[in-house]
């Protein structure tokens, strides 16, 4: 297997929601209109919101994209599915893994209507991918306002090609450690599927989608000791690049510091708390290609760094030449070639189970 894209994205289109035409739900399906930058203010949204779906009556941003800074659209809509191959040939590619774009920013209290739309999504996504051998993959999105049924939909999902979960770090307002999804974790494990902490707006009106979810979930799931209890399950924090990683360490080894106070407990330094911090606790964390690599190998990270190149996306993570950029780090002799070899096919390829 050669490289792996461990983050990549697809633009939902009506051509998504169409599975649910002619059906009771059909109610919920997000519908495209145009917005004024007034109008838009006024919901919440950026003033130059060109665009929205209207679901459950609520704006939320569709983005319209150029074809100069993002690949064509109907690459990133899956509409040529083809097409889209035949460009991760072009970039050396071997696997996408694809995460959704409406799901980042949708939030509901409607359980009906998101069972609706997270299982409409899933089939069309599955469908869409099925044809390719393996090259596309996806993670699954699920109905969390009923855990029970979400783990049906795990057991679905694995059947017909996802290789992941995907998760916001603040999801129906609960931690990621929060029991009320044990029930997800528990058939997560036995489907062998990642559970992937993606960044996201999971609360209305919140925007603080990149570091501090991620963050948090890093450190509650090491103090609460979830892997213990999942000994199977693996932890990915997806897009929020890496570099937080030093602090999130020194807080726990500061906390840890804290709590053996007088009884002649110390570390000399930081990292001597984070050696075997991810390797045992089976957390994967996605670069962004500015990340000072070389500092964050110190942290015992060599066996749990992965790159995505936010396929479809151009946001602050979107670089569709980050997998090369690690191959330059080999060239200007900041890793070594086993190192990028890890980053770039081993260890997406043990995360993911492909």
């Amino acid at each position: 297997m050669g490289m792996i894209d461990a983050d990549t994205h697809v633009d939902e289109s009506d051509d998504t929601w169409a599975g649910l035409l002619g059906t009771p739900n059909a109610k919920y399906i997000p519908v495209t209109v145009s917005v004024a930058p007034e109008e838009a203010k006024r919901a919440g949204l950026s003033a130059t919101t060109a665009r929205s779906w209207v679901v459950e009556g609520r704006l939320q941003n569709r983005a319209l994209r150029d074809e100069i800074n993002h690949p064509p659209r109907v690459r990133r809509e899956l509409e040529d599915v083809a097409g889209r191959v035949k460009h991760m040939d072009e970039m050396s590619v071997d696997v996408q893994v694809i995460f959704p774009t409406f799901f980042i920013r949708y939030n509901t209290r409607n359980l009906e209507a998101e069972y609706a739309l997270t299982t409409t999504y899933n089939r069309w996504l599955a469908k869409k991918c099925a044809p390719t051998n393996g090259r596309l993959r996806w993670a699954a999105v699920l109905p969390l306002l009923d855990p029970y049924k979400a783990a049906e939909e795990v057991r679905w999902a694995k059947a017909n090609g996802a290789c992941a979960i995907f998760k916001r770090g603040f999801d129906l307002d609960r931690k990621v450690t929060d029991p009320y999804f044990f029930p997800v974790y528990e058939e997560a494990q036995a489907q062998d599927l990642a559970l992937c902490i993606h960044t996201g707006h999971p609360l209305p009106g919140t925007e603080w989608d990149r570091g501090f979810p991620i963050i948090h979930s890093l450190t509650e799931i090491v103090t609460t000791k979830l892997p213990e209890r999942f000994p199977k399950l693996r932890f990915g924090l997806i897009e929020a690049g890496a570099s937080w990683i030093p602090y999130s360490v020194s807080m726990m080894a500061a906390t840890l510091r804290a709590q053996q106070r007088g009884r002649g407990y110390r570390f000399t330094r930081m990292f001597d708390l984070s050696q075997d911090l991810f390797r045992q606790n089976r957390i994967f964390v996605t670069l962004d290609a500015i990340d000072e690599i070389e500092h964050l190998l110190k942290f015992g990270t060599e066996d749990n760094l992965m790159m995505g190149t936010d396929y479809s996306h151009t946001d602050i993570s979107a670089n569709l030449t980050a997998l090369k950029e690690v191959r330059d780090w080999v060239d200007q002799g900041r890793i070594t070639d086993t190192v990028a070899r890890k980053i770039l096919e081993t260890n997406p390829k043990n995360f993911y189970g492909l």
